[in-house]
Parts: structure tokens; C-alpha cells; sequence
């Protein structure tokens, strides 16, 4: 496990080993999206990532909530019964009217039954009745009368950040039914309480009293010397033309706009106006930043993503000077460094989830992409933008605060006390934060708590999840209604002809049915133990497995026969669905009766449980092996089937599917490619990217020694731009695109000049 404080680590292990729900929280800067993406790299479950907006689920590497579950716009209530019609603008929908936008896809579905985990980011945005919908969805989708349908949360977000909206109208309506508006007040959270961890390692800030004064004034504990910490930098005066380097943080949209826009006005020299690369769908409501980025030399401009390469050269909010621009090129410098980079195009990613229909794992798929550079005006920004930003030097006004919280916000950004200038003295009215949400955080478990909590919560997981792994009373049922639907075929059907074999398959599940119920019943005698034995439970699963695995492994593999043969028959569509629904719950069910025997293995140990210790190549191989077996058995034993139908049935394909492994740099994902002997054309629409951003990736790969220019440039193209370079002496590219004219492409001089690079 990586450096991760004591808190992260009970967060990595309730999520790993328990189905407990978790509320995930942490002051700025301690790490909560870091986090995020080692819990997502790490776990075993089968997990989508959701946000309440589009751009807080592009950030997250996820999707809206609304999507997620096509849950309607507007209110939700928590009852049976008509709603009530209040006017155009406020709408809402009961548990009889919201059934009705639970017809989902095949797709869909499928990604709905086989979630395990759901991790909600921004949670502070999160208004309880939509979590009580979203709830509300999954149990009757998944149809299972628990809380989320047995899918456990993790709730991710700031509470003392941005709030839900709920407008005066509907909270009218609301407040019958819900005592607040945020997540915890949802019926849900209220009758099953999440463990509740707060990461407290601050890596932002290491300025002790800064520290105290930040948290105190999220506490609601501000003192007079807190007020008198940060009075000492008030500078009413302050000449923000005569500083660089400080960016304004303003309470309203139209005053940073305003200040960015009259600043890059009186700068002389061309203005220059760069668009995005978009390819695929990637719909303009959910664009990460506006699409035309205006810039001019000399303008102040902050960078909006850290830089994912080893350097390090920019994060999340810091602050340089554009020093020059060209159509393909952009240098930012830092003054205090005195040093100078090029900008690099970030990709963001408009994903969907599907599920890999031979792993059953959740996996997502690309659906377009869209390239820019991370950047964007900053000589002013607002408050509620600057969430997740970091600054070296700010200029604050926080004399018009407007919301519990932003105040904090906004001193939070800073990394010290010695970036900071305030336009006018801190006062203690409008600062205080959310009474309710104060009262919330008094939840927070301690270390010793949640040590107690995680010891039984792992030993009810691992006690559910065999008596689960062993409980084939719905796929025993669910057999049965699949034989009993051939009493309707008459005998010229496409079904007819197999009714016998699903006889015989009904009865190679019932004839183990009683035998598991009694290895679940002894399961729960053995947990339900004061001290249960571990190893005696091992050795019983173990045993079971070896068991009942050949019951299941000849159900799985007839089943997979079936489809296979059904799969090239003419209009056999109907069928091959409902075989193919069969095989979900078939298969699902084989799986964890294999990560069952690994599970006991791993507890037991006393390791830690994990995606690496809980799924192996045997059980992510399983399905693909028997069809690979089964297709070759089918070649040397021709049927009567019409091989040219065999494409008209295929379940889900989706393409440009990114595998369920620790996430790829996109520098790594295009070498792979490129080793398969993919064209950069043919990297480029595989990824749905640019060609020009793909020729971007092989510049760093060329500097990185991973490839060789000659490799992709043809001989005469090296020779010529050799000559072209031969008198350069630390020029730019746009300086050397001008010189040279139409001789050779932006892409190309990129090209070369990452080959020469010390």
C-alpha cells in the first residue's frame, strides 16, 4: 500500500473488505481525489463513478448521476401516490411515477446488476431526495429490498463546500418529507448510517498557524486572534498591475470575467484564439473549459490539471506568464523559477459504462474525446471554480462572502499565509458554515472505532458474500421459469427443439440445491460463533468448492454451447436474449463461487483484500477459455448451423473499451498500440483522437527513447528536416514553422526536434 495516511488506509480496507457504506471526507488539500483513483486501482468490485454535474463527472473519470440511472429532472418523493403538479417549473415524481424510466437496455441493465460499489463524487452537491431515487432504482431494478439494491457507496466530497440547490419552491414540497437538503438527510443515509472517515493529513499547506486559523474557520471556532493572523495582510490598495503572479478570487462570475477580459485587452500584440480537438461525442453542456481560449504574450494564465508526466513541471492552479504562441505551440513562464515550458494538450474522456460480457466486469467505453490545453485566463477567478485549485499568491475580497463556507474555500486555496492579500479586513459576520453540517461532522470515528468496525464489518462481509457464493435459490428459480417458457413454442418454433435440454438443466441445478442450503445453513452456525474458527471455515469452503464446482462448471459449459449454436440459427433473436439473460446470472454466480475459495484463502491469511489478491487469470479466463474449447469442439463437429448468421447475435461489443486494470497513462495506452504495429491513422480513430494529438504522444515517446523517428518518418523527411535544423539555435517552433513556410507540418517539427532533445 502506498503512503497513505491511517485514515486513507481504513478507507482502501472498508472498501476492499466490507459492504459498508462509506462517507469520505477531508479538508482542502488532503488528498480525497488521490485517494479516489488508488481505491479505484486497487479494488476487487465491480465499480462505477458518478457526480452530480457533467463537469464534476468528467473530473472524476465518470458519469452523471442523472444518466448513470435515467432518472428525470426534478424532485423526487419518497412515497407511493400521484404527485403533486405545482407549476411548469417545479416538478416531482413519486416511487409510482419514477418506476417508469426503469425500462433499461440490455446494456444498461447489465451494468446495473453486476455493480458492486458506487462512488459518488462531489457528494456536497447531493440533494437528499436524489439520493433516496437513487436509491429507490437500484433496489427495484436489481430487485433486492436492501438499501442501493446491495451496492455499496462511497460518498467522496467537502460538505463545507459547495451545497445542493434547492429552490424556495421546492423545498416547500420538500420539507414535508426530508428535515434538510443534503446527502445525510436522505431516508436512505438516515436509516443506514455510513462509516464516516476524515482524511486530516494536510498536503497543501505546512504553515502551522495558517493551519489552526484554516481550521478553526471551518469548525466555526474562529477567534479574535484567528481574525488578527489574517487582518495583518490586508492591503486595500494593493496594485494587482504592479504584481504578477496574483491571481483575484471574486464572490461573482461577471466580475472574473470582466477582470480577465479587460486585462488580455490592454496587453498589446495579436490576439491568438485556440479551439479544442473534439472527435466523437462529447456534448457541449459537459465541454471541462470554454472552447475558445483566448491568449496574447504577456498574458497571466494558470494551469487547470497537474502534469501527469514524471517532471512535475505545473499543478492544479499555478500561475505563469505566456512568453510565446503559435498555432501549435504555447510557452508559459514561471518568473520567481525562471524557467519556461510548453503547454501540453490534456484529454479528457466522455465515457459510458458496459460490461465485459466474458469477465462480468464493468469496464468503460470511450465515447469521444475532446483535447485542449489546461489553461485559462488568471488574473481572476471565482470562488466556487477555484475548488480543487492550489495557489502560491492570491488577492482575496471577502467582504461580500455569500454563501456558509466560502470563505473558507477561498483561503483554503492557498498553500501559505505569505501568498495572501486581502482587499479589506476579515469580519466575523457571513462566515460561518452550515449549522446542520457541523452538527454531521460530530460523526466522525476515531481510529480505535473504526479498527472495532472494520474487524466485524470484514467478518459479515466475508460471511455474506460465501453464503451469497453458495445460494442458488434465484438461479435454480430462474432455470425453472427458462423450462417452463417452452410450454408456450409450438413445435415448428426456433425453441422447440431444445426444450428437452433445458430440462435436464433444470434438474442438474435442483439436484444440488438441497445440498447448498445445508452448506449455507452450517455456514451460518460456524460465523454466528463468538470466535469464529477461520481455518476450520477454509477448510469447509474449500471442500464445498471442490464440490459443487463441476455442477456448475457442466451448467456453465452446456449453457455456453447453447448460445453458441443458437447464436448462427435464423431468427433466433428472441431466444439468443433470453439464453444470453440466462448465461448473466449463470456465469455471475461460477465466478464467485471461485472468488469465494480465494476470499476465505485471503482473510484467513490475514492479507489484505484486493483486486491482486482476490481475481486471478483463472477466474478472468474462465468464460473465454470454455467458448475458445467449445467453438474448436464445434469446427471438428459440424451441426446444422448457418455460420454466415454467427455476427447477428453477438451480446454486448462495445469498442474502445479500456480494460478493468490499474488506469494507463495515454502516453502508455499509444505505445501499446504502436507495438501492435498500429499506423498513427489507425491509433488515432482506435482512441478517438486526433492524429495530431497521437503525433503529440510520439514526440514524448521519441524524447523517452521508446521510439526511434525513423521508425514512423520516412528516410528523405529525417534528411530534409536535418538540413532545415541545421542553423537552430534554440528558436520556438512557431519561430521555425514562420521560417520554413509549408515545407513541413507542425507535427513534424515536433517530431524532429524530440528526436535532437538532449
Amino acid at each position: 500500500m502506498q503512503d497513505f495516511s491511517a485514515a486513507a488506509q481504513y478507507a482502501l480496507r472498508f472498501i476492499n473488505q466490507t459492504s459498508r457504506s462509506v462517507f469520505l471526507t477531508g479538508k482542502a488539500g488532503t488528498g480525497k481525489t488521490t485517494l479516489l483513483r488508488e481505491i479505484i486501482r486497487t479494488t476487487h468490485k465491480n465499480v462505477a463513478v458518478v457526480a452530480p454535474t457533467g463537469i464534476a463527472a468528467l473530473n472524476a473519470g465518470g458519469v452523471t448521476i442523472h444518466s448513470m440511472f435515467q432518472l428525470p429532472f426534478g424532485g423526487f418523493l419518497p412515497v407511493h401516490g400521484q404527485p403533486p403538479h405545482l407549476s411548469d417549473t417545479v416538478r416531482f415524481e413519486t416511487k409510482d411515477t419514477l418506476v417508469r424510466h426503469f425500462m433499461l437496455r440490455g446494456e444498461k441493465k447489465a451494468v446495473i446488476q453486476n455493480l458492486e460499489l458506487l462512488v459518488i463524487d462531489e457528494v456536497s452537491m447531493l440533494r437528499a431526495d436524489l439520493l433516496d431515487a437513487i436509491d429507490y432504482m437500484l433496489r427495484t431494478v436489481r430487485r433486492r429490498q436492501i438499501p442501493y439494491g446491495g451496492v455499496q457507496v462511497l460518498y467522496i466530497g467537502d460538505l463545507l463546500q459547495l451545497p445542493p440547490v434547492v429552490r424556495n419552491d421546492e423545498w416547500n414540497v420538500l420539507q414535508q418529507y426530508y428535515r434538510g437538503k443534503f446527502f445525510f438527510h436522505s431516508h436512505v443515509v438516515q436509516q443506514n448510517p455510513p462509516v464516516y472517515i476524515e482524511l486530516d493529513k494536510i498536503y497543501r499547506q505546512k504553515d502551522d498557524r495558517f493551519i489552526g486559523v484554516l481550521n478553526n474557520l471551518r469548525n466555526n471556532v474562529i477567534t479574535n486572534n484567528d481574525l488578527k493572523v489574517l487582518n495583518e495582510f490586508v492591503q486595500p490598495g494593493f496594485d494587482l498591475s504592479k504584481n504578477p503572479g496574483y491571481i483575484t478570487l471574486t464572490t461573482h462570475n461577471h466580475k472574473a470575467d470582466s477582470m480577465n477580459a479587460t486585462s488580455l485587452t490592454e496587453l498589446k500584440g495579436k490576439e491568438h484564439v485556440f479551439m479544442p480537438d473534439i472527435v466523437g461525442d462529447f456534448p457541449e453542456k459537459i465541454y471541462p473549459v470554454d472552447p475558445a481560449l483566448k491568449l496574447k504574450v504577456g498574458a497571466q494564465v494558470m494551469f487547470i490539471k497537474n502534469d501527469l508526466s514524471p517532471e512535475k513541471k505545473y499543478f492544479n492552479g499555478k500561475i505563469g506568464i505566456i512568453k510565446s504562441l503559435g498555432d501549435g505551440e504555447i510557452l508559459v513562464h514561471f518568473p520567481e523559477e525562471n524557467v519556461t515550458i510548453e503547454a501540453e494538450k490534456y484529454e479528457w474522456e466522455n465515457v459510458k459504462y458496459t460490461v465485459n460480457d466474458t469477465t462480468k466486469e464493468i469496464e468503460e467505453e470511450v465515447l469521444g474525446t475532446f483535447v485542449h490545453y489546461p489553461l485559462r485566463l488568471a488574473w481572476a477567478i471565482t470562488v466556487h471554480k477555484s475548488q480543487g485549485l492550489t495557489f502560491d499568491k492570491a488577492v482575496l475580497d471577502v467582504s461580500h462572502v455569500f454563501m456558509p463556507g466560502q470563505a473558507y474555500v477561498a483561503l483554503s486555496r492557498l498553500r501559505s499565509l505569505e501568498g495572501l492579500i486581502l482587499l479589506s479586513p476579515m469580519r466575523m459576520n457571513g462566515i460561518s458554515n452550515d449549522e446542520e453540517v457541523m452538527e454531521y461532522a460530530k460523526r466522525r470515528a476515531e481510529d480505535n472505532q473504526l479498527e472495532q468496525s472494520l474487524k466485524d464489518e470484514t467478518l459479515l462481509f466475508t460471511a455474506n458474500f460465501l453464503k451469497d457464493s453458495f445460494n442458488w435459490n434465484r438461479l435454480a428459480e430462474e432455470w425453472q421459469k427458462h423450462k417452463m417458457s417452452y410450454l408456450g413454442e409450438g413445435e415448428k418454433s426456433v425453441k422447440a427443439p431444445h426444450r428437452q435440454w433445458a430440462h435436464q438443466q433444470e434438474d442438474r441445478i435442483y439436484s444440488i440445491i438441497d445440498a447448498s442450503q445445508k452448506f449455507v445453513a452450517q455456514l451460518q452456525r460456524l460465523f454466528t460463533q463468538p470466535e469464529p474458527d477461520l481455518a476450520f471455515i477454509n477448510e469447509r469452503v474449500v471442500a464445498a468448492v471442490n464440490y459443487f464446482f463441476p455442477f456448475m462448471d457442466a451448467l456453465a459449459t452446456s449453457l455456453y454451447t447453447k448460445i453458441e449454436e443458437v447464436k448462427r440459427l435464423k431468427r433466433a433473436r428472441a431466444y439468443f436474449d433470453e439464453l444470453s439473460d440466462l448465461e448473466e446470472l449463470q456465469t455471475n454466480s461460477l465466478l464467485r463461487l471461485m472468488k469465494s475459495k480465494r476470499l476465505m484463502e485471503v482473510v484467513q491469511s490475514g492479507q489484505t483484500v484486493s483486486r491482486e489478491t482476490l481475481i486471478s487469470p483463472e477466474i478472468q479466463e474462465y468464460k473465454s477459455k470454455k467458448i475458445a474449447a467449445i467453438k474448436e469442439i464445434m469446427k471438428l463437429n459440424p451441426v446444422s448451423i448457418i455460420e454466415e448468421e454467427g455476427e447477428e447475435y453477438e451480446r454486448y461489443t462495445p469498442k474502445n473499451k479500456v480494460k478493468k486494470e490499474p488506469k494507463k497513462s495515454t502516453l502508455t495506452e499509444t505505445f501499446e498500440l504502436y507495438q501492435q504495429q498500429m499506423t498513427i491513422k489507425e491509433i488515432a480513430a482506435h482512441r478517438k483522437l486526433t492524429e495530431t494529438t497521437i503525433q503529440s504522444h510520439f514526440a514524448k515517446l521519441i524524447e523517452d527513447g521508446k521510439v526511434q523517428l525513423g521508425d514512423i518518418m520516412p528516410e528523405d523527411k529525417i534528411r530534409a528536416l536535418k538540413a532545415a535544423f541545421k542553423d537552430f539555435k534554440d528558436e520556438t517552433l512557431t519561430q521555425m514553422k514562420e521560417k520554413l513556410g509549408d515545407a513541413f507540418t507542425f507535427g513534424e517539427l515536433r517530431l524532429y526536434k524530440a528526436s535532437i532533445a538532449e
